[in-house]
C-alpha cells in the first residue's frame, strides 16, 4: 500500500484493524481488482451444492458469504464516495444479517452473484479514480464512528480477504 493510501490509527474504528492488517503491505487498488479472479476461481472450482451449503448450522452459505462481501463493498464505497465529495451528514450503519436474510441469495445463481461482485468491484475502481489524492484523508461519521476515505477504501479488500480465508479454511 502506498503511503497516500495507508490509513493511520485514528482514521477508523479499531474493529477494522484486522482487515487493515491483512492489506497493510499490499497495493489495495490492485487487490480490489485481483480479488475478482480469486473469487471466480474459488466458486468455479466447486459445485452448486457447495455454494448453497453452510459449513455449520446458523452460518452463511458460500453464496451468502459472497453476497455479504459485495454488500459490504457497496456500503464502504458509498461512504468513501460521500466523504470524498464533502458530505457532512452522518451515515448509518447496516445490519449484515438483515441484509443477507432479505437478499435471498441462495435463490440466485452463482453466475449472477459472481457477475454482481465483478461489476461492483469494477465500479468501485472507477469511482476511486475520481477521488483526488488530497481527498483520501477526508473524514466523516459512519455507523457512529469517524472514518477516512482511505481507510474505507482499504477496508474493502481487507474485509474480502478475511472472508475469503474463512471460505477456504472452513468451507473446503
Amino acid at each position: 500500500m502506498n503511503e497516500t493510501m495507508r490509513p493511520l490509527t485514528g482514521e477508523y474504528h479499531p474493529y477494522y484493524q484486522n482487515y487493515l492488517d491483512i492489506v497493510k503491505d499490499l497495493n489495495v487498488l490492485e487487490l480490489i481488482y485481483t480479488q475478482i479472479e480469486e473469487v471466480f476461481d474459488i466458486f468455479k472450482s466447486k459445485d452448486k451444492v457447495w455454494a448453497s451449503t453452510p459449513y455449520a448450522h446458523g452460518k452463511w452459505s458460500p453464496k451468502e458469504l459472497l453476497a455479504h462481501i459485495t454488500d459490504t463493498d457497496r456500503v464502504m464505497a458509498f461512504r468513501a464516495f460521500c466523504f470524498a465529495r464533502g458530505e457532512h451528514a452522518i451515515l448509518p450503519g447496516f445490519d449484515q444479517d438483515l441484509y443477507i436474510a432479505e437478499g435471498n441469495f441462495n435463490l440466485l445463481t452463482v453466475e449472477d452473484l459472481l457477475a454482481d461482485f465483478a461489476a461492483n468491484r469494477k465500479a468501485i475502481l472507477q469511482m476511486i479514480r475520481t477521488i483526488r489524492v488530497d481527498q483520501y484523508q477526508a473524514r466523516g461519521i459512519a455507523n457512529g464512528t469517524e472514518v477516512s476515505v482511505r481507510a474505507l477504501i482499504a477496508i474493502i479488500p481487507g474485509h474480502a480477504a478475511h472472508h475469503l480465508r474463512i471460505l477456504k479454511e472452513r468451507y473446503g
